[in-house]
């Protein structure tokens, strides 16, 4: 369950937490709203173009690499999917098959990270596996794991040395370089260099994607459960945590750990999603209580201020996704909502609608084929119906 809480559950407990219902906390009234509630352009299109049918299980994850989609399932399944031309996708409710399957690891793939051809999945057995896509033909991606994180001889170079062990139950110790709960997001650095990786165990740990060494871990990064990161062009990284809380974090140049630049206080409930704009200089938060606050940038430094609220789902906000100027978000009520501000006036310009489970996980693209006078974009989202669905959003340029 998002909106987790680490003192609910023990750290080995292996059962899904999103199997349980998704809890909605009021909607605080303190932040004004940006948006003007039911009020949606009528020159704004979309549709459904199919939906991709056949898994066991429901989608806890997505991510989008050149034509394929790689969808992380609730049990252990990583699948790939070619993203067919619009004009080749059938009508909806379309039933497609997979390209690619591997399974690792216990319970849910919670988040899936691409660089160049590596593939990160982030899994609820406590650990991150890194995978290799092969693509020796256009129309097919397999993939063959390269690692499992922390890797053996990472775990061996700190074993022997006191210091590297850390308490993490009354009786129990491990190195600094484990996750000793469900690992729930991860997040690349501008330069792909580094990955950032959150557990509920409430740390935030660092990895280089070149040899796969744990290079930091920051213990009790928060006082709760840690359900999301992002990381921006400039260096910042944000953390959304169960505490309510999104902490801002950043490296020197030439220094070797992160410090706490900020802390982020409005949301009333659990943080369970966040997304940059493509400056950077805009944050979303998504939470239990049913809003999306939009932080922005208040000098060139970490700090951030709440410009205001979006409000329009019912319950709570599970997921984001940014692309070109619009904001997407998925909830627990079973839409998806796309957003567009200008001048910090911000309107709902489509709902969409057609899940029949909380919509778990988004991914959106730019859609090229669109005409000059349409921005166009092509968004992907799974749910707990077990389902993926592809969406078009039509949104005209002088809107």
């Amino acid at each position: 369950m998002e909106c987790y809480s680490s003192d609910q559950y023990p750290a080995n407990d292996l059962s899904d937490q999103s199997e349980f219902p998704y809890i909605s906390q009021p909607s605080f009234q303190s932040v004004p709203s940006l948006n003007s509630q039911n009020n949606f352009p009528t020159n704004t299109y979309h549709h459904c173009l199919t939906t991709l049918q056949g898994h066991n299980s429901y989608i806890s994850s997505l991510t989008l690499a050149g034509n394929f989609i790689y969808t992380g399932l609730s049990d252990r399944e990583i699948r790939s999917w070619r993203c067919n031309p619009l004009l080749e996708f059938d009508n909806e409710n379309t039933t497609h098959h997979d390209h690619n399957m591997v399974a690792a690891g216990k319970g849910a793939v919670k988040s899936l990270a691409i660089s160049g051809d590596k593939l990160f999945s982030a899994h609820q057995d406590h650990k991150i596996r890194v995978w290799k896509i092969n693509s020796q033909e256009p129309d097919l991606q397999k993939c063959s794991r390269l690692a499992t994180l922390p890797t053996l001889g990472d775990r061996a170079s700190k074993l022997l040395m006191p210091k590297n062990h850390v308490q993490i139950r009354r009786h129990k110790k491990c190195t600094w370089v484990h996750h000793v709960d469900t690992v729930s997001a991860l997040a690349l650095s501008s330069d792909e260099l580094l990955l950032y990786s959150v557990s509920w165990d409430r740390t935030l740990k660092v990895w280089s994607t070149t040899d796969f060494k744990c290079l930091e871990s920051v213990r009790n990064a928060h006082d709760d459960a840690i359900n999301a990161v992002t990381s921006s062009n400039d260096g910042y990284v944000y953390t959304g945590s169960a505490d309510k809380r999104i902490k801002v974090w950043k490296k020197d140049f030439g220094e070797k750990k992160h410090f706490l630049v900020a802390t982020l206080e409005k949301h009333n409930s659990g943080v369970n999603a966040l997304a940059l704009s493509s400056d950077g200089c805009v944050l979303y938060s998504g939470a239990c209580d049913r809003s999306i606050v939009v932080w922005k940038k208040k000098d060139g430094g970490g700090n951030m201020e709440v410009v205001g609220v979006l409000r329009g789902h019912t319950k709570s906000i599970l997921c984001l996704a940014v692309v070109a100027d619009l904001v997407c978000s998925g909830s627990a009520d079973k839409s998806i909502r796309i957003w567009r501000g200008v001048n910090k006036i911000y309107s709902c310009l489509a709902v969409l609608e057609g899940h029949k489970g909380p919509v778990k996980c988004l991914t959106a693209a730019i859609d090229d084929h669109c005409s000059s006078s349409n921005s166009s974009c092509v968004i992907y989202s799974g749910g707990l119906d077990c389902d993926i669905k592809v969406w078009q959003v039509f949104v005209p340029s002088d809107l």
